[in-house]
């Protein structure tokens, strides 16, 4: 099942701050957030199992086996 994690979820998560989080979705290295309307102003949201996909590509980047 889907969950969705707000902002602030996920910086509690992945331990990085806003601004950070949006440097690197801008950039297209971390999860990209959906909106949850159809509006520009829509909340927006992530996915729970791209930001844990996320979180673990991280740590194999950084544990190589």
């Amino acid at each position: 099942m889907q969950r969705f994690l707000s902002k602030s979820e996920v910086k509690a998560l992945v331990k990085l701050s806003y601004t950070h989080t949006a440097r690197l979705e801008a950039a297209g290295t971390f999860p990209k957030r959906i909106p949850l309307g159809p509006h520009p102003t829509s909340r927006r949201v992530y996915l729970e199992s791209e930001i844990l996909a996320w979180m673990t590509e991280q740590i194999q980047r950084a544990r190589p086996e």
